[in-house]
């Protein structure tokens, strides 16, 4: 189904819970309203609204949180999501502290490609942003992910005087294990301060500094905004998402999914339709509701031009 602005809408981030195992501090900070689990959409409940997304052109999901894989049963949903007739992919992002002991479950029903967040690889500046991380349980989560074939993915955002001085270790990494990284902008949502971002053109400035022999990627590596570089020769390749200083609104095929079912056409603004009510109709109520959330989809984001009107909500509320 196509918006307004003639956008094709196929991809639904599906946020599961917005509990975590972790407290990143621009994410999840100390303080943070939990939901009760009866307010929470069942997994009956997306797989009924995953069917009627399908039926209106949507047919790529991304499993998100909080953590998805602290909610029980997150391997079933995977694999009632794929069986679904018409769906094209089913993918996850997690923080990797439970991805070792559910790889092999998530890799038999069927899932498609896995992102990891890693912004640090110093185990102290771990602890410090995770506030309760573990960077050993990470670091096995991916070693499980790459050893399942499935396309797996590191998601870092860099942060003046935090991690910016680890880019090159971690693209490193990345080249060494085969994987992608995308480097993500950080985006002003919830606690989270733009300005102590570093942009994505200084990024890769920095980056062809120390790759002289990075060319652009022009393969498809998944459904999101990155734009891939990669070095001849190597395996992997680098992922730029300039949530803040790169123009991709136009290419946008989103919608989310929060975990208490209501949808957010666009991450920056605040305007949601409510999918809920429509629950206990049928299903052609349910492509209603997400019909109309694609047809109030914006044109573009607002970050750098109204923050008053950016959405308040922390991203684990939101979904990642």
């Amino acid at each position: 189904m196509e918006d307004r602005f003639g956008r094709k809408i196929e991809y639904l981030r599906i946020s599961i819970t917005d509990r975590c195992n972790m407290r990143c501090r621009y994410c999840m900070p100390d303080g943070i309203e939990k939901v009760s689990m009866d307010r929470i959409l069942t997994y009956e409940d997306i797989l009924r609204i995953a069917e009627a997304a399908v039926s209106i052109g949507i047919t790529r999901f991304k499993i998100t949180g909080g953590e998805p894989l602290v909610r029980l049963g997150c391997p079933g949903l995977v694999k009632n999501l794929k069986a679904i007739p018409g769906v094209e992919q089913v993918t996850l992002t997690t923080n990797g502290m439970e991805l070792a002991r559910y790889m092999d479950e998530l890799a038999a029903a069927g899932l498609d490609a896995v992102n990891i967040s890693l912004d640090t690889m110093d185990p102290d500046r771990f602890r410090y942003i995770t506030q309760c991380g573990d960077l050993a349980m990470v670091m096995s989560g991916i070693d499980a992910a790459v050893a399942s074939g499935i396309r797996t993915k590191v998601n870092c955002v860099p942060q003046k005087g935090f991690n910016d001085d680890e880019i090159e270790k971690i693209a490193d990494f990345a080249f060494e294990k085969g994987i992608d990284v995308r480097f993500i902008e950080l985006m002003p949502v919830g606690s989270a301060d733009a300005g102590s971002g570093l942009s994505n053109e200084d990024l890769l400035e920095r980056l062809r500094a120390v790759y002289p022999e990075l060319e652009p990627d022009e393969s498809i590596h998944g459904n999101g905004p990155a734009v891939y570089y990669y070095i001849p020769g190597k395996r992997g390749s680098i992922g730029l998402i300039s949530a803040m200083h790169g123009a991709f609104c136009d290419r946008c095929n989103r919608l989310r999914l929060t975990s208490q079912g209501v949808i957010k056409p666009c991450l920056c603004y605040d305007e949601t339709v409510d999918l809920k009510p429509a629950l206990s109709g049928t299903i052609s109520d349910i492509k209603d509701k997400l019909a109309e959330a694609i047809s109030i989809k914006p044109k573009q984001h607002c970050f750098n031009d109204d923050p008053e009107r950016v959405e308040k909500r922390q991203m684990s509320q939101i979904g990642g």
